[in-house]
């Protein structure tokens, strides 16, 4: 399995840090919330990584190079302008390869995520192993966290493993999930594309899965939340509490 990482956003809220350093640089605990990502993949035998970015981008490939000091392949794909999620998916389309992949923003801080766990959430079959279940096999899989304080009307609803657009109570995408290529068949190399619309679209169709993650997740939106983190009594607790 390949992985993805994002990294092309401009992070506006985190200026004026991000004037000279691209937002998954930025240090969490001594290290780049970027290198936190690429070592628990590494860890879980995920070691092809392709990795987009656009603003500053130079400066990620200075500093992360070829992977090899983190037991890595990295792989680059180049966006002159930010392409959003889907878009940047489709343009590193002949990086990553049509098998299913897991994707991660690279803002989000998940120091103690297993991503062992990603590797077979897509089967071809039902959850009791049956290959030629009737059921449409589901076309992505997310991971969902606890609603935090800043956005406290979640995302999804949840019936089973199955995600829906309605449905009470709901939760928040957590930013990383595997997808099947084929879910980007639609958007070509170059277009600018969100990935929300698409994953809505699915979940009507009843082809997105997910399960809960409520271990340690914060999103890095804004440098208060920054300096939170990296205070020398910041206490990571998960999602719904602590420091977000």
């Amino acid at each position: 399995m390949k992985a993805m990482i994002f990294a092309a956003g401009r992070g506006e809220r985190m200026r004026p840090l991000t004037d000279t350093t691209p937002k998954p640089l930025l240090k969490v605990r001594g290290r780049p919330l970027i290198v936190w990502h690429i070592l628990n993949l590494v860890k879980a035998g995920i070691t092809e990584i392709v990795i987009n970015h656009a603003h500053l981008g130079e400066q990620i490939e200075q500093t992360l190079g070829d992977g090899s000091q983190f037991g890595a392949k990295l792989m680059y794909s180049h966006e002159e302008q930010a392409l959003e999620t889907a878009g940047g998916i489709a343009k590193a389309r002949e990086l990553l390869g049509d098998a299913p992949f897991v994707a991660v923003s690279g803002d989000i801080y998940v120091p103690y995520f297993d991503f062992e766990q990603v590797k077979d959430v897509l089967h071809d079959k039902d959850m009791w192993g049956n290959p030629y279940a009737a059921d449409k096999r589901d076309i992505c899989w997310l991971y969902m966290v606890p609603n935090p304080d800043w956005h406290p009307d979640g995302d999804f609803g949840m019936t089973m493993y199955s995600l829906t657009n309605e449905g009470s109570p709901k939760w928040t995408f957590g930013n990383i999930g595997v997808y099947r290529m084929e879910m980007f068949d639609r958007i070509a190399s170059g277009d600018y594309a969100k990935l929300g619309p698409l994953i809505r679209e699915y979940a009507d169709k009843k082809q997105v899965g997910g399960e809960v993650y409520e271990g340690v997740w914060h999103n890095v939106g804004t440098v208060q939340q920054l300096d939170l983190l990296n205070a020398p009594l910041a206490t990571l607790a998960p999602a719904s509490k602590g420091v977000q």
